[in-house]
């Protein structure tokens, strides 16, 4: 009997808690996360990423752990129970896309669903292959496939597999800037056609900008932060905040759109937010990006201006870490925004925490 089957876990998320002690490095973390959606597992190189992930995996085996995936336990040391790698129902997309090189695209595949038995298959070939947009490369060899699309492969490959959890080390460092934008769309398909949640390894804060749902940030094989990418990101306490390309993420609603001026309406927080373009039905939910650097403010609502997204605003909290500049969390209507100004403006302006005042947006990226 598999021993994930015998023991029932405490919720329908990711429970995990792993103690891994090495030469040089200490891995003491405890998770809680979502059972659907993309987790992202960010800190810079050395912080303890792919160790989480592969104890998440088992392939790394925690002197003092704890898994628990959607209903199944998969570890726990306190009661000896431990379920191989191999007896895990889990997907593995490394950063390199390891296919067998004698077997076409197809036949990867087939060879990744043959690990499921026929009873236990949830996931079908006919609906990896359409996610990840592969069906044109089915009868090629693997030498023939550019790096974005053997990742592409590798991904329905693991998605084939039917797993209860898919596992992803940065699948996109081994590819350049060209590759990376023809990947990213297919894995910002996970989101909402992946009935599984999908823990998503990084160290690229636009990849987690365009990918995350959850979001965890490591530093020294432990937890600094853990939560919903629209609260951790606009934690002033934190070093996402302070990075120079500090940004928050907007989910939005697509509201109107311009021909004339060629422009689009964003709802945000039941007010305007205008961007260029976007080709995207009315009513569609989107992604963007505001940078904090993009965020001006002033004491008044003001109409001889270029900037067209003027915001009504409450500041949340301020911090002078940098020097000559002062960060500021905004609210607007239930929503964050970060704005980094001048200390001097700070000052003169008399900006303290309740103020209210107008955020001048300067520029929305989309993401998705």
């Amino acid at each position: 009997m598999n021993p994930a089957a015998t023991v029932q876990a405490r919720d329908s998320g990711i429970e995990a808690r792993f103690r891994l002690v090495w030469s040089g490095f200490a891995l003491d973390a405890a998770l809680q996360l979502p059972g659907r959606g993309v987790s992202a597992l960010f800190g810079h190189s050395g912080s303890g990423k792919t160790t989480l992930l592969r104890c998440l995996a088992g392939l790394e085996r925690a002197t003092d752990g704890y898994l628990a995936v959607r209903g199944e336990l998969w570890q726990d040391d306190a009661r000896g129970v431990f379920v191989p790698t191999h007896r895990r129902p889990l997907g593995y997309v490394f950063q390199e896309a390891s296919l067998f090189p004698h077997l076409s695209v197809r036949r990867n595949l087939e060879f990744g669903q043959k690990r499921v038995a026929t009873a236990e298959r949830r996931v079908s070939l006919d609906f990896a292959i359409e996610l990840l947009g592969i069906a044109p490369l089915l009868e090629r060899m693997p030498e023939r496939l550019s790096g974005g699309e053997r990742q592409r492969v590798a991904i329905a490959r693991a998605l084939a597999t039917s797993p209860r959890l898919l596992l992803m080390d940065e699948p996109l460092a081994a590819l350049d800037a060209q590759r990376k934008a023809e990947i990213l769309p297919y894995l910002e398909r996970l989101h909402g056609e992946l009935d599984i949640p999908v823990v998503y390894v990084s160290h690229a804060p636009e990849e987690v900008a365009r990918l995350a749902d959850h979001v965890v940030l490591l530093r020294d094989g432990r937890v600094l932060a853990s939560g919903a990418i629209d609260e951790v990101m606009p934690r002033l306490d934190l070093p996402f905040a302070h990075d120079e390309d500090a940004f928050v993420v907007v989910d939005a609603q697509v509201a109107e759109r311009d021909e004339r001026f060629a422009l689009t309406r964003l709802e945000f927080g039941g007010f305007p937010l205008w961007i260029t373009g976007l080709d995207v039905p009315l009513g569609a939910q989107v992604r963007a990006r505001v940078l904090a650097r993009d965020v001006s403010l002033a004491l008044a609502e003001r109409h001889d201006s270029s900037i067209l997204n003027v915001l009504p605003a409450r500041v949340v909290s301020l911090d002078d870490a940098s020097p000559g500049r002062t960060l500021v969390r905004l609210d607007v209507a239930g929503r964050a925004l970060l704005a980094r100004i001048t200390k001097r403006s700070a000052v003169q302006m008399g900006i303290a925490p309740g103020m209210s005042l107008f955020a001048q947006v300067k520029g929305v990226a989309l993401l998705r």
